[in-house]
């Protein structure tokens, strides 16, 4: 029969073209596999990049309050020398002189505190500490006009030069201070950079706000011509 019959038509032969089902198989999950893979690890890298750029935000917050406080420290350090000049023309404002100088310890004590501004009623406690500051400060600033004498003063007038370049310092610094707060407080809200701000206990950070801002930060206008 076989003689007979050629190979070709012989139903016993079977094809060997063909890939076997479980070779098949194989090959999808290995390509599944690293398809899985590929989508980890680039998960991990977007988790790993979010979280540094969280990290380097807050330090770029940190960075920016130590330059408000070091403007703030700087216009403390003016004023004993103010005082001094406008106390000896003025020595009837003793009251006043009393007011500024305990306002200013006041301020440089709790300064040591404030080294961060993570903690929000410390926060609070510094701008109420540099309004009470200020407050006396205008005053003793005003009583200037009333002394032609001392705004003809070549210290006077030095000084507060200095003080206005200080004060325009300020605001630039809280400013600045303000935007990165916000830049910072917005990616820890964002989605899904929030969840990983979450699992790592990154907290929003307290904004940096007084009551009547633009009184505290203004310099009174004294004409020294």
């Amino acid at each position: 029969m076989n003689e007979i019959f050629p190979k070709e038509f012989d139903t016993s032969y079977k094809r060997t073209d063909a890939s076997p089902p479980k070779s098949r198989a194989l090959l999808w999950l290995a390509v599944i596999v690293v398809l899985m893979s590929g989508l980890i690890a680039l998960g991990a890298w977007y988790a790993i990049h979010q979280y540094n750029e969280l990290q380097r935000k807050d330090e770029i917050v940190d960075a920016e309050w130590s330059q408000v406080l070091n403007q703030y420290t700087r216009r403390a350090d003016l004023i004993p020398n103010l005082v001094s000049v406008v106390k000896s023309y003025a020595t009837h404002e003793s009251k006043l002189f009393g007011e500024i100088a305990a306002a200013r310890s006041n301020l440089i004590a709790l300064s040591k505190s404030v080294t961060n501004s993570r903690d929000p009623q410390v926060l609070d406690q510094f701008q109420k500490a540099q309004n009470q500051l200020s407050a006396p400060l205008s005053r003793l600033l005003l009583i200037a006009e009333s002394y032609p004498a001392l705004k003809a003063s070549e210290l006077f007038r030095d000084l507060m030069v200095q003080l206005e370049g200080t004060e325009n310092r300020i605001s630039y610094s809280r400013q600045r201070y303000i935007g990165a707060v916000a830049d910072y407080n917005l990616a820890i809200r964002t989605f899904p950079t929030n969840l990983i701000a979450s699992q790592a206990g990154n907290k929003p950070r307290p904004r940096f706000a007084v009551e009547n801002e633009s009184a505290v930060t203004r310099v009174p206008a004294i004409d020294l011509k």
